[in-house]
């Protein structure tokens, strides 16, 4: 029989690979969506799938559309990726990211609870739960500090996970992802921000690229391989939580270095430090141990930072030449 899957935040960077990995396994792929903002759809576009998902209207914050959504899909896995998730975005809207990236797991959990409770269930959980780092390498082990209000959010959804994974028994399982980046990503997080610059100062568009802290480290993968990861954990006999990482970290410095490069370009000569884009509270260092990953899920990150890096800005380069 077809396994069919329900996505939520299938119109995120996540998202559509999530669903072209599902589809190409032979699933029957339905994403849930909620009717805000413009073009929502170029995601999926871009990846060649919009039409081959099913998109089913609904809101993380409205439970009964959770239900319907999961009677419609008759879902055997269950993937909630939906959130607010720019963390500068967490100080300017707390309560809104309270709601949207954290209490809203308990709908989304309570709707698997009730509809099919059989049903496997992924939560995408985040390195920066770490927030002021316990360990110089972050494995599941690593006590939490928070240090924003997106961190303390996820950290609710994760420990609820945990907590519904116990007190229902249901398959629930937690991906604590440390930062992932593609062509698909966000204008506004800053790996995206500095390819589309350095494609656009390449040519002659943008004279100046403006960032914040650029010696905090970062543990960078390929969204592509992570969610990978994702649907591993949802097939494994017993649920459990995974820290999924490259185990290597890099500045942003260095990576507007690899960026600029790549197109000829030395960083130095277009890169303004703004304070503006300082967060009132810094992670500093993130890197995660994926040991635990490798050895019970067969999984490992396949492509470098290099390969990333190069993969978006010569995405980005394409753009800015339509445009």
């Amino acid at each position: 029989m077809t396994k069919s899957a329900l996505i939520t935040g299938i119109t995120g960077q996540d998202g559509p690979y999530l669903a072209k990995l599902l589809l190409q396994k032979g699933y029957a792929v339905h994403g849930l969506i909620a009717r805000r903002g413009t073009d929502t759809l170029w995601r999926l576009r871009e990846l060649g799938i919009e039409n081959d998902v099913t998109l089913i209207n609904g809101d993380l914050l409205d439970l009964s559309s959770l239900i319907r959504a999961m009677q419609l899909s008759k879902a055997d896995e269950v993937y909630n990726l939906a959130a607010q998730s720019f963390v500068a975005t967490s100080w300017e809207q707390p309560i809104l990211t309270a709601q949207v990236t954290g209490t809203s797991v308990a709908n989304v959990l309570e709707a698997v609870r009730i509809v099919n409770p059989q049903a496997h269930f992924y939560q995408a959980s985040t390195s920066e739960m770490f927030g002021l780092i316990q360990a110089e390498q972050q494995d599941e082990t690593t006590p939490f500090y928070p240090r924003s209000p997106y961190g303390v959010a996820k950290l609710y959804g994760h420990w609820l996970t945990i907590n519904y994974r116990e007190s229902f028994q249901l398959h629930a399982s937690s991906g604590i992802l440390f930062n992932h980046e593609s062509p698909l990503r966000g204008i506004e997080f800053v790996t995206r921000k500095v390819t589309d610059a350095v494609a656009r100062i390449k040519q002659g568009k943008q004279k100046e690229l403006r960032l914040g802290n650029v010696d905090s480290k970062r543990d960078w993968g390929f969204a592509g391989d992570y969610v990978q990861a994702m649907w591993l954990m949802l097939q494994q006999e017993t649920p459990d939580d995974y820290v999924i990482a490259t185990g290597r970290t890099t500045t942003v410095r260095d990576m507007c270095e690899i960026a600029f490069r790549h197109v000829g370009l030395n960083y130095q000569d277009y890169l303004v430090i703004d304070p503006k884009f300082y967060r009132p509270a810094e992670v500093d260092v993130l890197l995660g141990n994926p040991a635990k990953a490798k050895q019970k899920l067969g999984w490992e990150a396949s492509t470098t930072l290099e390969e990333l890096i190069t993969m978006m800005v010569d995405a980005d380069m394409r753009r800015v030449e339509k445009a």
